[in-house]
């Protein structure tokens, strides 16, 4: 197992130093889904919730809370996001709605948190905003699909 770069020498959590990493363009992308019910998902695709435009908001969610990653996540870096964007695709297959957020930086470190935190943040609106609907939805799937640039290169799910 490789070695845990959250932890010093005595075991103790601290911040990498990534100062002496090159700086290069990194993108990540994470996924996941909410489960519910297909009269559910009709009150997301018809405008009818009663909390509003359900996908706008869980959009804006969304983004938010990859700027706001340093914050909720202890030893993760601040970063200077260049990109944030959203995929809210409804799924009457699920059914339920398949969240993507895609995040973007030029810096010494990847931006795979702040994409899973962007999906988990999506998520949560969703179920905040039709809880009222329907409280059995189910938060699934969400995992990191990509990530690119920096010294461990290209990983795709």
């Amino acid at each position: 197992m490789a070695d845990l770069t959250h932890f010093d020498g005595e075991g103790r959590a601290h911040m990498v130093d990534v100062s002496g990493k090159e700086v290069t363009s990194r993108i990540a992308v994470a996924e996941g889904v909410v489960r519910m019910s297909a009269e559910t998902l009709a009150l997301v695709t018809s405008g009818t919730a009663k909390k509003g435009d359900v996908l706008g908001v869980a959009r804006l969610a969304g983004i938010m809370g990859a700027k706001q990653t340093a914050s909720l996540i202890p030893l993760c870096h601040p970063l200077p996001i260049t990109k944030v964007a959203i995929e809210l695709t409804p799924d009457e297959t699920l059914p339920g709605v398949r969240i993507e957020a895609t995040v973007k930086t030029t810096g010494q470190t990847g931006v795979e948190m702040e994409a899973l935190t962007a999906v988990n943040v999506a998520a949560l609106t969703i179920y905040d905003m039709l809880k009222a609907a329907q409280k059995d939805m189910e938060i699934t799937d969400i995992r990191l699909r990509l990530k690119d640039g920096g010294k461990s290169g290209r990983y795709e799910a």
